[in-house]
């Protein structure tokens, strides 16, 4: 089975970053089909880089990592939507990757993997990829009751987009795009975290305690939002419930 894949990065006034990213994918053993660099109003190159690198561009005025990733998620024409920050770097296999997963299993409706941090101090890099993110997977995970994506690397079918757009909160700037997104998965949806399917991710939130705590800050009112809406323990039982389902159902 053959499909189209799209890579959406979004990107704010980071042309040096984004060039690395576009390098990485342009070395791909498997090229993306498209790629789409959401250009969420810099005043840098970013622009001219994402063309330089074979990007469409697609420009989205409102500021915010969850406007402009719905922006490019929207805009792709891909089966099949990767994403990347402009400041990931992604091994070349990471393509075809994503493509063998989503063949090899057709349900599966969203991928994700880790982040390998470069950049800063030795120590931060540690902290962050061996306790901050590890913790945070298990927890967001042990919640919800299915694995966590993470924005940094992930995969998602365009048909399962098209529902998740719907539910997720695209239009607050207080949000954190890709737990929003996990979030609001829906029961029955094939989600896989796989720690074998790393990139390289700048370590820059990790370097300063203001930076550190916006982030936290933000995921604290993404959970709140969300929780308004339905508990926690409503969408776990929810998601147990149609795993007994799928057990239980005659082959």
């Amino acid at each position: 089975m053959s499909f189209k894949i799209s890579v959406v990065v979004p990107s704010y006034n980071d042309a040096v970053m984004l060039k690395r990213c576009l390098d990485a994918l342009a070395k791909q053993t498997r090229p993306a089909d498209e790629i789409v660099v959401v250009d969420n109003g810099s005043t840098d190159a970013t622009v001219e880089v994402a063309r330089t690198g074979g990007a469409r561009v697609v420009t989205e005025p409102r500021r915010g990592i969850p406007q402009a990733t719905s922006a490019g998620f929207d805009a792709a024409v891909g089966d099949v939507l990767g994403r990347l920050d402009a400041d990931t770097i992604p091994p070349a296999d990471w393509v075809a990757r994503i493509e063998r997963a989503f063949t090899d299993d057709p349900d599966l409706d969203a991928l994700s993997g880790p982040g390998r941090f470069y950049g800063g101090k030795s120590v931060i890099r540690w902290y962050a990829e061996r306790v901050h993110m590890p913790m945070y997977y298990r927890f967001v995970a042990w919640v919800l009751g299915h694995d966590v994506l993470y924005g940094s690397n992930l995969a998602i079918r365009a048909s399962a987009w098209r529902v998740l757009r719907e539910h997720v909160h695209r239009d607050l700037a207080n949000v954190t795009d890709d737990l929003d997104l996990t979030i609001n998965l829906q029961p029955g949806m094939g989600v896989r975290f796989d720690p074998t399917l790393a990139v390289d991710v700048s370590a820059r939130p990790f370097e300063s305690w203001a930076r550190n705590n916006a982030a936290v800050r933000m995921a604290r009112d993404t959970a709140l939002i969300n929780r308004r809406e339905m508990s926690f323990f409503e969408r776990r039982r929810a998601w147990v419930a149609s795993r007994r389902a799928d057990t239980t159902s005659p082959p």
